[in-house]
């Protein structure tokens, strides 16, 4: 599976590693990716998402009803 958040489409960054004398490598800088389920109220269902912590505390913040119409996921 791609480390891709599913409802933001947030992804891993590419930079340099960088050392002390100034030698540089390519590294990834990854997302913080959980599984996470979800009850709809409206649907009565439940879904899992694979999202990151930042979406979590958003959806914890608004709801989860108001983030899928704000991302337009289709579930």
């Amino acid at each position: 599976m791609s480390k891709i958040c599913e409802l933001t489409g947030k992804k891993s960054m590419i930079g340099n590693r960088v050392s002390h004398a100034n030698n540089k490598k390519k590294r990834r800088f990854n997302i913080n990716l959980c599984k996470k389920r979800f009850f709809l109220t409206q649907e009565k269902k439940w879904i899992t998402l694979r999202i990151c912590v930042s979406t979590v505390k958003l959806i914890n913040k608004i709801g989860i009803e108001k983030v899928l119409k704000r991302f337009k996921y289709k579930y």
